[in-house]
Order: structure tokens, then C-alpha cells, then sequence
């Protein structure tokens, strides 16, 4: 049968009803991320086959959506990427992405980037002062100097990200949302912050994986009164845990600190969650 999307079909389950079985119905993922103009799908094995017939459905149903993909396999590599495939509409990985009142140019399999950060972004941007220097490592596409550059008062925003896809479409992101008091660096963060000049006010630490073995680097640019955000992934459990390894290697580098809070900010697994200590040097 032929769905007729004006007659009550607002699922992707009812969508698809004439062309799944049950046992495929059952097995459909119906969760995705939208990241601008294109929807990112995980495809079980067993429903393969049916890839397309599911992603012309989920096309039809989103008006604003352009292009479908599906996750291939999880993130890799040094720059934790994601890779995908297209299973049906324009043929790009490309997209426009807009949050925060910001608008954002990248490719979703050549940078890293979590749309579901959108709330921890505007948490961290409303807490900034008039006239903070803040440093983003790891900053990618430019997501982070961005939407502070446009929400706040900031004096000035330095990024720095290896990437150096992510690292282009920065340069271009801050051009296309005019943000004069942010400064990008293509390069390691072990190499290009020891060399930045002055303390920050503020330092974000998004890296998906592994943020504390760079804490070091942070603590060396931070003065008292300086906050840190850093990311990492815990389950519940180990809450207690990441905060105890953040009061270690900073007394280690000879700074005392006060935790205020530890936010958990996206569910990545059943019962594990990207998390953000937020500290500050005493």
C-alpha cells in the first residue's frame, strides 16, 4: 500500500506498517539525530535490506530533512569520527546547522560533533561574565568560540583543534557568524597553549575521550579563580571516581581546587553518560 502522509501518519512506525513486517517493526530503531538538513539513522543487520524503504520513509514524514544516513560502525581514530552512508536523498554529507542563534557549515563524517550538546552549551554560555578570556581545546568546527562569541560579552575566545578539516570549516564558521573576538589555531594542544600568552578566566575541555590526560596543559593557563569544564564518560558509579582523579592530578600540579558541580549532559550507553566537572582554582 501507499502511506498518505496527510492521513494521520506522524510515526516512522505507522509510516512503515505496510512495508515491515511485525518482526521487522519490532527491530526498527526509530531514535535519530537530525543535524541540519540531514538525519542520522542506525540501521540494525537484520534490517539491511529495508534500509532505503525505512529512510524514504523518514523523508517523507520530515519535510525540512534533505539527505538520510546511517552510522557505520562507532567513533575512530584520533579525531573521533563517525562514519556514515547514504541511504537516500541529496547526496552529501554536508550540512547547515543552526543552535544557540548560531549557524554552523560542516561535513558529519569529517568532524566531530554532538548536536545533543546544544543544552550544555547554553548552560556554559549563560555563566560567562562580561569580558572573560576563554580557551576552547579541541574546539572542532568552531561550535564552542562561536556560540559564546554571539551569547555573551566575552573579551576574547582562543580555539585550538588538530583537525584540520574541522579546523576549515572553523575558520569559515567564524567568518559566517561574524565573531571578531575569536582567535583559532590549527595544531596540538600539548604544542600551541604552552605558547598562548596570559592566564584565562575560563577553559572548556570538550574532547569525547580521554579530556583529563590534558588537564595538565589547562592547569598551566589557569590562575585562581579560573573555572574548568572538563568532559569525560562515567557510569553513575563513577562519578566519585572522576572527581577524585580531577583533585589528583591537580595537586599533582600543585593547584588546589573546588569541584561546584558535576553535570551529566547525554546518556551515550544503558547507564553511561557523558559528564562535565566544572571546578574552579582556589
Amino acid at each position: 500500500k501507499n502511506v498518505n502522509y496527510k492521513q494521520n501518519v506522524t510515526t516512522l512506525k505507522q509510516a512503515l506498517k505496510w512495508k515491515l513486517t511485525v518482526s521487522e517493526l519490532k527491530l526498527l530503531k526509530t531514535s535519530f539525530d537530525i543535524v541540519g538538513t540531514i538525519a542520522i539513522m542506525e540501521i540494525p543487520d537484520e534490517l539491511v535490506k529495508k534500509e532505503k524503504v525505512i529512510g524514504e520513509a523518514l523523508l517523507a514524514l520530515n519535510k525540512s530533512l534533505r539527505t538520510i544516513v546511517k552510522k557505520v560502525g562507532i567513533h575512530s581514530g584520533e579525531f573521533r569520527v563517525q562514519k556514515v552512508k547514504i541511504i537516500t536523498g541529496v547526496r552529501t554529507k554536508e550540512t547547515l546547522y543552526t543552535e544557540n542563534g548560531v549557524r554552523l557549515k560542516f561535513n558529519i563524517e569529517t568532524v566531530y560533533f554532538s548536536s545533543r550538546l546544544a543544552t550544555e552549551r547554553k548552560r556554559i554560555y549563560q555563566e560567562i561574565k562580561r569580558n572573560e578570556r576563554i580557551l576552547v581545546m579541541f574546539s572542532g568546527c568552531g561550535v564552542y568560540p562561536v556560540v559564546f562569541s554571539r551569547n555573551t560579552g566575552a573579551k576574547e575566545i582562543i580555539g585550538v583543534e588538530k583537525n584540520p578539516t574541522a579546523h576549515t570549516y572553523a575558520l569559515e564558521n567564524i567568518k559566517l557568524n561574524k565573531c571578531d573576538n575569536v582567535k583559532l589555531f590549527e595544531g596540538d594542544v600539548k604544542q600551541v597553549v604552552p605558547q598562548l600568552k596570559g592566564f584565562f578566566d575560563r577553559i572548556v575541555m570538550p574532547l569525547p575521550k580521554d579530556a583529563e590526560l590534558f588537564l595538565d596543559i589547562a592547569l598551566a593557563k589557569s590562575k585562581k579563580g579560573t573555572i574548568i569544564h572538563l568532559y569525560g564518560f562515567c557510569n553513575e558509579k563513577e562519578i566519585d571516581d572522576i572527581k577524585q582523579k580531577v583533585y589528583d592530578i591537580c595537586l599533582k600540579n600543585g593547584k588546589k581546587i573546588t569541584i561546584k558541580t558535576v553535570v551529566q549532559c547525554g546518556q551515550y550507553a544503558p547507564r553511561k553518560y557523558r559528564v562535565c566537572v566544572d571546578f574552579i582554582l582556589s
